[in-house]
């Protein structure tokens, strides 16, 4: 992609200035257009973080956890949860958060990093050291295969 001036960007400034244009035009409404002929139900997308946790503050990464329970719906976010460890490995927990588009996340993360509330949740985590390493995957739901309940036995 290139700019009016010809200089090249890169993929991920492309969505990150398709976001903020979604975002100052879509000023009172929803950043996703209305179901309908023209467009339909937008693609939801999880972003599944995996979280290698210092095992010995699991209690301080609860609280972590539970902070971004209020934060990210604030935020205009589906929030599918958080998952500490229980029984297994003791150092690895997930957060699932869904959204509608590429371009939605990216206009997530400017909104979260503007939030006064994350940003004191982030510092947290960080003097704690309570992540050891954290990686993200953005997967999408097979339709038909979603919150299937299963049949009375």
């Amino acid at each position: 992609m290139t700019t009016e001036e010809g200089h090249i960007i890169g993929r991920r400034t492309a969505i990150k200035a398709a976001a903020l244009f979604v975002m100052s035009s879509s000023l009172g409404r929803s950043l996703s257009p209305e179901p309908g002929p023209e467009h339909p139900k937008p693609m939801k997308l999880t972003c599944v973080i995996r979280y290698q946790i210092d095992p010995f503050q699991r209690d301080a990464f609860r609280q972590y956890c539970e902070n971004w329970g209020r934060i990210i719906p604030r935020n205009g976010v589906h929030l599918i949860g958080y998952f500490l460890p229980h029984e297994g490995t003791n150092d690895i927990a997930w957060g699932l958060i869904a959204f509608d588009s590429l371009a939605y996340y990216e206009a997530y993360k400017v909104r979260i990093n503007a939030d006064p509330e994350a940003r004191a949740n982030f510092e947290m985590a960080k003097s704690k050291k309570l992540i050891l390493r954290e990686e993200r995957n953005f997967v999408e739901i097979v339709n038909g295969t979603f919150e299937v309940p299963g049949a009375p036995v």
